[in-house]
């Protein structure tokens, strides 16, 4: 084995790790705590409203903020009484109190709403609306003690500051809990796989010090490339389950080599030729298809591109290297702190032909047709919702869910003042903005703000049409206006923004797609020099994303079931998680894919038939599969229950997915449509016999290949 091995890269980083424990462990250690040292002392650098839009939206925005006019955090607040004109009294005691802060500009006098009952004060916060909500405490505070002082009155407020400190509170809240509880979770199911302390702790601790290590240079990458607000979660969400998933491989492989009489220096070896290799081709997938949201045009997914490229690449490097080097160290001892009862289960699962996949696996195989028939009836059937799938930048208002008190807040203020939350804003510049001509066009609107010096004007546009007025601006207000002056007039605002995002997604998905699918296919078909099986591996991954998507739209669309999970429909996806979860779980299901195939293909060279193969790949992994299955759904859906609806709709739609694909994909369709392709998964045609192989040379495995019997 040693000298046929010795040309897998896995292997020979393997081979290095233990006999250097001490570098790799000390070199893991420095680079760990260099990194998030650095990364926390530069701090991380959020994206601008203009870096965030796309289209016209994102013009006007870069307009303003080249011309130091960029918009300041606005506030509205709503003084409502039972009768017309009771507000008065609340509402001066209002205005004199957040004056008396010190922190507001641009505070207008009421506006009364058509009925007399309810009076809208609008102000805006000084200085920089980026760091808006870390000042605004002072005049929430105002606001909350006059409402305090005048009970005759509801008050509400809603306003970009407000909101922003409370999803940052929310975000800092929600962070902590989903670390406080996908960790015991993670650690829980370890336990359960492993039945010992220090192999459960082993994935847990280096998944965590690759998190830590990613967030430093996330941070440090930041400066360069501005990310937004959720990406660290986003980073958290993948690299914790990946980096759990790669040490449970790998871990797993050298334990069952070990229980087949294997010496601790050979188990080793088979485990880095074997499980490593697959690390490394799992993780070199997951990172180049990340990399195809770099095509998308938008710098939120090229943030999220970039941190889930740095966590798994860690995760990866740690999992080849300080995880073979503290196995060697620990020898035997990995089995310290062995619990009884799990420690026994543990065993008796541990070549992974336990009952439970027995009992799947063979009647899979007995009728391989009828299941492969009935497996993707069932994936297209929880795809369906996904054909009327709508997607939208939910507000603010549908993220933190209707009963709260923003929603709340902003629902009551647009009730009685449509379009007051989210007017349009109109953007001109012009060479002379003072010219005759263009002067005329001003005059047709109200509300304009003229920036002689800057040749620049601003409109605010009520749309309590949504986006029938947003069209009708852009396509006929505005031209009717501004066509022949010279100008240019672009529309931003809350309405206009989300539909040129959704309409740079829609652009960007091609792209993207083209790029992921295509990668997929040629990292399979150099890993297994097998045209057929990188197609079967394409066609499986678009049935668990198709099902995935069909559930988010039932769930949180629809609202089907959302009360179980606390969650509510909304109406709408959030407008970056179909691609999103698109690209991840391309990714993501490499990890069970290249695993299961690749015993499957040792199995093969070990003489078996295809069948034999098949059953021998499917039970040897499936224990591993299960555990790692499991760590990743329980992860994603501790981010199901978070409290912002795009977290909510990012942990149930790959929760859902890895569970599909974990159980109905790789325990019922992979085999069954590999029983019925035969021979062919294994025909290598004479022009790929040239293509670079992935692999490396196959360690010899015969001793460890032997048949599986067919009965349960």
């Amino acid at each position: 084995m040693r000298g046929r091995a010795r040309h897998n890269l896995a292997a020979r980083i393997g081979v290095w790790s233990t006999h250097h424990r001490k570098t790799a462990v000390l070199g893991w250690l420095l680079f760990v705590v260099l990194a998030a040292g650095i990364g926390g002392a530069t701090g991380m650098v959020e994206m601008s409203d203009a870096e965030n839009g796309a289209g016209d939206s994102a013009r006007a925005e870069q307009i303003l903020q080249d011309a130091g006019l960029a918009k300041p955090a606005g506030e509205l607040v709503m003084v409502s009484a039972t009768a017309p004109g009771d507000w008065k009294a609340a509402a001066g005691a209002l205005a004199d109190a957040v004056r008396d802060t010190g922190e507001v500009r641009d505070l207008a006098a009421p506006v009364p709403s058509e009925d007399g009952r309810d009076a809208l004060i609008t102000f805006a916060m000084r200085g920089d609306a980026r760091t808006a909500p870390d000042r605004v405490q002072p005049v929430l505070d105002a606001v909350a003690a006059v409402a305090k002082d005048h009970r005759d009155v509801e008050i509400h407020q809603f306003g970009e500051a407000s909101a922003g400190k409370w999803l940052g509170d929310l975000l800092a809240d929600d962070f902590r809990r989903a670390e406080f509880t996908a960790v015991p979770l993670a650690l829980g199911i370890l336990l359960v796989a492993f039945g010992a302390a220090v192999a459960a702790l082993l994935p847990v601790g280096l998944a965590l010090t690759a998190c830590l290590a990613a967030f430093g240079l996330l941070s440090l990458a930041s400066h360069q490339l501005h990310l937004f607000q959720t990406t660290y979660s986003v980073m958290f969400l993948m690299g914790f389950a990946v980096g759990v998933d790669y040490c449970l491989f790998y871990l797993r492989r050298e334990r069952d080599e070990r229980a087949a009489g294997r010496d601790a220096e050979t188990a080793l070896r088979i485990a880095a030729a074997t499980s490593g290799r697959a690390v490394l081709v799992s993780g070199l997938t997951v990172m180049v298809a990340m990399g195809g949201m770099f095509l998308s045009g938008l710098l939120l997914f090229k943030g999220f591109a970039l941190a889930t490229i740095i966590v798994v690449f860690i995760a990866m490097l740690g999992s080849v290297t300080v995880l073979p080097a503290l196995l060697s160290w620990l020898g035997d001892r990995v089995d310290a702190g062995r619990i009884p009862l799990l420690n026994r289960r543990a065993r008796r699962t541990g070549q992974g032909s336990g009952r439970i996949v027995g009992r799947v696996l063979g009647p899979v195989l007995a009728r391989p047709r009828l299941f492969a028939v009935a497996a993707t009836v069932l994936l297209l059937g929880l795809a369906a919702p996904a054909l009327g799938m709508k997607t939208e930048t939910l507000g603010l208002e549908k993220q933190f869910g209707s009963d709260s008190q923003l929603s709340v807040a902003h629902r009551t203020i647009t009730g009685s003042f449509p379009g007051g939350p989210a007017p349009a804003l109109v953007v001109v510049r012009a060479a002379d903005i003072t010219a005759p001509d263009i002067g005329r066009a001003l005059a047709g609107f109200e509300n304009v703000t003229v920036h002689r010096d800057r040749n620049i004007a601003e409109i605010e546009v009520p749309l309590p049409d949504g986006t029938t007025g947003l069209t009708e601006l852009r396509e006929k207000r505005l031209p009717a206006a501004f066509d022949g002056t010279g100008a240019e007039a672009y529309v931003t605002g809350e309405t206009a923004g989300s539909v040129d995002f959704n309409d740079q997604l829609r652009r960007g998905i091609v792209p993207v797609f083209a790029f992921i699918t295509a990668v997929t296919f040629l990292l399979m078909l150099f890993c297994f020099r097998s045209y057929v099986i990188a197609v079967t591996s394409i066609a499986l991954n678009l049935l668990s994303v198709a099902a995935s998507y069909g559930v988010m739209t039932a769930v949180f669309q629809h609202g089907w079931g959302a009360s179980l999970i606390g969650s509510e429909g909304v109406g709408a996806i959030e407008a970056w998680m179909p691609l999103f979860v698109l690209v991840v779980l391309f990714g993501l299901s490499m990890d069970y894919h290249v695993f299961v195939v690749s015993r499957i293909r040792e199995a093969r060279g070990a003489g078996l038939d295809n069948r034999g193969a098949i059953e021998t790949g499917i039970r040897r992994t499936a224990g591993a599969v299960t555990g790692a299955a499991a760590i990743m759904v329980a992860v994603f859906a501790v981010f199901g229950t978070l409290s912002m609806q795009d977290m909510q709709q990012m942990g149930v739609g790959l929760a859902v997915a890895v569970l599909l694909d974990a159980t109905v994909v790789r325990m019922v369709l992979l085999p069954s449509v590999m029983l019925l392709l035969g021979e062919r998964n294994w025909r290598t045609p004479r022009g790929l016999s040239r293509l670079p192989s992935l692999e490396g040379d196959e360690p010899d495995l015969r001793a460890d290949a032997t048949p599986v019997t067919q009965t349960v």
